[in-house]
């Protein structure tokens, strides 16, 4: 795998992340994942200002990889460049885009569920898909399935990711990281429960650790 996907992968969870109010929250977010040893952020396009909010954490933690979500036109993928932004993730499988995310030299994770899907990205040579919605979609046991006729693939379901199933989706070898949103909920940020939202990063990193056979 390339430089990008072989951290993310080490991380092996992904926080998917809706900020209403970037300027307030996206610093000491950043901060509170980092904390919990989860220094890695999917700000999705479904609120305004999404690329504010990647520059935000960019600033508040340097280090930290921090790629857009629910990225749906080009130009929202020129405005994530132009704000420091490492990767782009879309709901579905796009190939204007994702050839686009590779003129631009930006890595790139379609939403991929179906062996149309799957034979498409493999046509763009690309390494770790997005499977969306995972657990709607036939969660690990059609992502094992899909994986014996594409077995270049690594996969990241994002949809239906918690605490209770994170476990079961990491043992797979397919399984390159998970996406979630239930350590970054509404509640959580509109609240502000900073400490909250570490320690729910702490307890995934734990489960993917146990999970790879590492803890």
């Amino acid at each position: 795998m390339n430089t990008m996907n072989e951290a993310i992968s080490k991380i092996g969870i992904v926080p998917v992340i809706k900020l209403n109010h970037p300027e307030q929250d996206a610093a000491p977010l950043a901060h509170a994942l980092c904390a919990g040893d989860v220094p890695v952020a999917e700000v999705t396009f479904r609120a305004a200002g999404a690329d504010t909010a990647i520059r935000l954490m960019k600033d508040a933690c340097p280090d930290m990889i921090v790629g857009a979500g629910t990225v749906t036109a080009k130009e929202q993928i020129d405005a994530v460049l132009a704000v420091g932004g490492q990767f782009i993730v879309t709901p579905g499988f796009d190939p204007e885009l994702v050839a686009y995310a590779q003129e631009k030299d930006i890595p790139i994770y379609p939403g991929c569920t179906t062996p149309t899907d799957y034979h498409a990205a493999l046509k763009f040579g690309l390494e770790v898909l997005k499977f969306f919605p995972a657990e709607q979609s036939g969660g690990l046991a059609k992502i094992k399935a899909m994986s014996a006729p594409f077995p270049q693939f690594k996969v990241m379901p994002t949809g239906g990711v918690s605490l209770k199933n994170l476990g079961e989706y990491l043992k797979s070898p397919v399984i390159a990281a998970c996406g979630g949103s239930y350590m970054v909920t509404a509640d959580l940020i509109d609240s502000q429960k900073w400490d909250e939202i570490t320690q729910l990063c702490r307890k995934s990193r734990e489960i993917v650790k146990e999970a790879r056979g590492n803890g």
